[in-house]
């Protein structure tokens, strides 16, 4: 009894996985020029929300002035004065 591989979408066989916009399925492989995305459209409308910062790289603020950072450093310590 022989396997066969299964196709995605685009009738191309190999991996498919989630597309990260509409949840639909994706080949990833090099025939796939949008991968992880399933179309350009659903690349548009993730770069779309970075864009708009919708996503966010969670990040704490740096110190200020005169303030010292997490290893006790104030921010403009070890930088040449010009």
């Amino acid at each position: 009894m022989s396997r066969s591989t299964p196709r995605s979408p685009t009738g191309s066989t190999g991996r498919t996985v989630t597309c990260p916009t509409c949840r639909g399925p994706a080949p990833y492989g090099p025939d796939n020029r949008w991968r992880p995305f399933c179309s350009e459209r659903c690349r548009s409308v993730d770069l779309g929300a970075w864009a708009s910062e919708r996503f966010r790289v969670p990040a704490d603020s740096p110190p200020g002035p005169g303030e010292v950072d997490a290893a006790g450093m104030a921010p403009d310590a070890g930088r040449p004065r010009h």
